[in-house]
């Protein structure tokens, strides 16, 4: 190779090797750093672009999952206040039953005085089962609620149809208060009234008894569906880390090697600069 002193080209091949072979160990620090194998600037944009794409699809269903829990709460509390009514229209068959019997006014007067608070106590679970603001007894959950008022769970992916749950189609919970129920002239005033009176309760018990089967069958639909979200996540998850999760492993040999790219490198740099000093050998010979 030409002595030269104003170039020094193998100078200059070195520095651009210890620039490259600097950067390349910055780029395996960064990856061990964040634990992410499609950090820099050379990775393949298909993985980065595929990656994106899962990590997206994993948020989406996380937030699906979390909807389904809110739909699970709801249907819970709406079990809930149905299975206090229950409880309710079992007294009143109890209290209708007595008047049934041979007793006198006074104590007909002290059956209907229970009849109106257990009444009472029906309207307000009725009027008062909520979730965050919204009731769930007062027809609400009807299957005949308008359209854009009616509560629909989206589970999926997109907008379709089959990623989303109408629980007003599924429920079809329509108001448990007295008025609805055919509740409110219940009497023990006379026996015939009385035994009319149980008839009334019996036909909102059945009522009472379809809405709760009903909840239950949609309470385990819901379930059934988180659990199947659930395991997408989890292979959408597994996908993901797959393409852009670093291997240590390999990313510790990798910072080995580059580290001693980079002081060989460093070493050849200075070694070329000492090339020129021939010329000056030559220059006093």
């Amino acid at each position: 190779m030409p002595l030269r002193i104003f170039n020094n080209l193998s100078s200059n091949i070195a520095q651009n090797r210890l620039s490259i072979n600097n950067e390349n160990l910055g780029l395996v620090i960064g990856r061990i750093a964040s634990g992410n194998r499609l950090s820099g600037n050379d990775v393949n944009s298909a993985d980065r672009s595929v990656s994106e794409l899962l990590r997206s699809d994993a948020r989406t269903l996380r937030q699906a999952s979390k909807n389904l829990n809110d739909g699970i709460s709801l249907i819970n509390v709406a079990e809930g206040g149905l299975n206090e009514q229950a409880g309710i229209l079992t007294r009143l068959r109890e209290v209708l039953s007595v008047a049934g019997g041979a007793i006198g006014q006074n104590e007909r007067d002290t059956l209907q005085l229970e009849i109106n608070t257990l009444r009472d106590e029906f309207n307000r679970i009725a009027n008062g089962t909520e979730f965050i603001g919204l009731k769930l007894l007062d027809g609400t959950l009807g299957r005949s609620v308008t359209t854009s008022k009616q509560i629909t769970i989206s589970t999926g992916l997109n907008s379709e149809e089959e990623s989303q749950l109408n629980l007003n189609k599924l429920v079809d919970l329509e108001s448990t208060d007295t008025a609805t129920l055919d509740l409110d002239s219940i009497s023990v005033s006379t026996f015939a009234r009385s035994i009319d009176s149980l008839a009334q309760v019996e036909e909102a018990q059945d009522t009472i008894s379809g809405y709760r089967a009903s909840i239950g069958v949609t309470q385990n639909r819901l379930v059934r569906a988180l659990a199947t979200l659930n395991v997408s996540v989890e292979n959408l998850n597994a996908a993901y880390s797959v393409i852009s999760d670093a291997d240590i492993a390999e990313e510790v040999a990798n910072l080995t090697k580059q580290q001693l790219l980079v002081q060989s490198s460093a070493a050849m740099v200075g070694q070329a600069n000492l090339i020129p000093e021939g010329v000056l050998l030559l220059l006093q010979q």
